[in-house]
């Protein structure tokens, strides 16, 4: 492993570098075995032309993503044995005999964060430990993931197979080698969100290397199938709009004002992407913040201008826009979003996002080719408008630029019936590592009952809060960290 230390005012940083293997789950033994092949492209427009992928742990033709017959080729690899691994430690003055922390950000596919100044729940944590800050693989400086490097390593089957090699197991078992080399002591963790499903994937496979562990808006179901996760998440999103268009009525009209607009003029955002009605619906990702009903009804502002005759969308809104929708600084968040709650006992994802969207009327999305006409004639039915949450769509995946290169790629993954074993319910269930989680009951993103029913197998001590969303880890203040801490001590 290889350090470097140096001096910020009240605190030491040490950036720690060690390499570790990329494949550690035999991803790539499976893709010379031939489970993994190329396949045909899916539809790049949304709407109920698109066929329906098959149920939940199916594997086949008509399987999204699935090998066509005949073509269950071998395909060769070009990705690397061993990657490096990233890691940023925090030691605060005259707290250096502090025990270690590491820190397992949201996602997938994000960072560790850079705070310049030290504030938020990093500030309260330093006051207990050593913070670790791990950049989990492809992201930030441990081995960072984008299109070309993924398409480098050869065809779709070699890039679900290296993409495999980027979830929560794998970023656990970094974790492990870290520690060891650090210490070879048991260290506390502290996962928010995706980072929550590392820290519990961590208690199944790791239990001996953590002394406590901490979970904020991250309790995954580890039984389920993601079918059961999106309904949940679904219903909780319809909830907020709900509230949405409560605070701002006037909201709504301008929401379905644009969506006709895009299902009849070409728009382009500063990606070159065009903005079409079900990308717009994405921007409802902003509801599961704090404050998101405002962020919401900011970014609606000030949506057309006319000039000329001509009413168009404001290029300032475009941006906006953009910044919320578009995946290219973080692509492993869409490609990837599925594939960490696929595990051989619950079965393919089969795009379980896009299925179960077909059980809820209200997040219909009409056909692209209806044009305005319908987004008006779905206006009428009555349902209200509705964005979207935190739901990836395989049209997605070929109309943001930033994902297109890996869309067969993502589509092989969803249908993947047999990765790897995230977590055991059983080690779970013998878990004696003292463990407390914030649970948020109207969190868009991971559903509460789900998670207290993990808390409940896992005996995690449970603090539920009926006010926070699922950033409030950022956004709570010191006592995130202090209640964490007293449940368990």
């Amino acid at each position: 492993m290889y350090d470097a230390t140096f001096r910020i005012p009240g605190h030491t940083m040490v950036e720690h570098r060690l390499e570790a293997p990329l494949d550690r789950f035999g991803a790539f033994d499976r893709l010379t075995a031939g489970s993994t092949a190329s396949q045909p492209a899916r539809p790049s427009s949304p709407g109920p032309e698109e066929p329906a992928p098959a149920a939940p742990g199916a594997v086949g033709s008509e399987a999204p993503g699935a090998p066509q017959e005949g073509t269950g080729r071998k395909e060769t690899a070009a990705a690397p044995t061993r990657i490096e691994i990233f890691a940023r430690e925090y030691v605060r003055e005259g707290r250096e005999d502090r025990p270690r922390l590491v820190y397992f950000q949201g996602g997938p596919g994000f960072p560790a964060p850079r705070m310049a100044p030290i504030g938020s729940w990093l500030s309260t944590a330093l006051d207990h430990y050593r913070v670790v800050l791990l950049d989990e693989r492809g992201t930030g400086s441990s081995h960072p993931l984008d299109a070309q490097a993924v398409t480098d390593v050869g065809g779709p089957g070699a890039q679900a197979a290296y993409l495999s090699c980027f979830r929560q197991d794998s970023i656990v078992a970094d974790a492990e080698d870290l520690r060891r080399a650090l210490q070879d002591e048991p260290w506390s963790a502290l996962g928010q969100s995706f980072g929550g499903f590392a820290v519990t994937a961590y208690l199944s496979q790791a239990p001996a290397g953590l002394s406590e562990a901490f979970i904020t808006a991250g309790l995954p179901s580890v039984v389920d199938h993601a079918d059961a996760v999106y309904r949940l998440t679904y219903v909780e999103t319809d909830k907020r709009n709900r509230e949405f268009f409560a605070r701002y009525p006037g909201d709504e009209a301008t929401a379905w004002s644009i969506a006709r607009h895009l299902a009849d003029v070409e728009e382009t955002l500063p990606t070159g992407e065009r903005l079409t009605p079900g990308r717009f619906r994405q921007i409802g990702g902003v509801l599961g913040r704090s404050y998101g009903l405002e962020r919401l009804h900011f970014l609606l502002e000030d949506a057309f201008r006319t000039k000329r005759g001509s009413r168009r969308l404001r290029p300032q809104f475009l941006a906006r826009i953009g910044a919320e929708v578009s995946l290219r600084a973080s692509p492993l968040y869409g490609v990837m979003h599925e594939a960490i709650y696929a595990q051989a006992s619950t079965g393919a994802t089969a795009w379980s996002a896009h299925r179960v969207r077909g059980e809820f009327l209200q997040f219909r999305l009409p056909d692209l080719a209806e044009g305005g006409a319908g987004e008006a004639a779905l206006e009428a039915e009555g349902h209200g408008f509705r964005f979207t949450g935190e739901h990836m769509y395989p049209w997605q995946m070929r109309e943001d630029p930033a994902l297109a290169p890996m869309a067969d790629a993502a589509d092989l993954l969803a249908a993947d019936a047999a990765l790897p074993e995230l977590y055991s319910a059983e080690a779970l269930a013998a878990n004696t590592v003292p463990s407390a989680a914030w649970i948020y009951t109207p969190d868009m993103f991971v559903p509460h009952s789900l998670s207290e029913r993990t808390a409940e197998l896992a005996g995690i001590e449970r603090i539920v809060s009926t006010e926070f969303h699922h950033d409030a880890l950022h956004s709570g203040g010191p006592k995130m960290i202090e209640k964490l801490i007293a449940a368990v001590r």
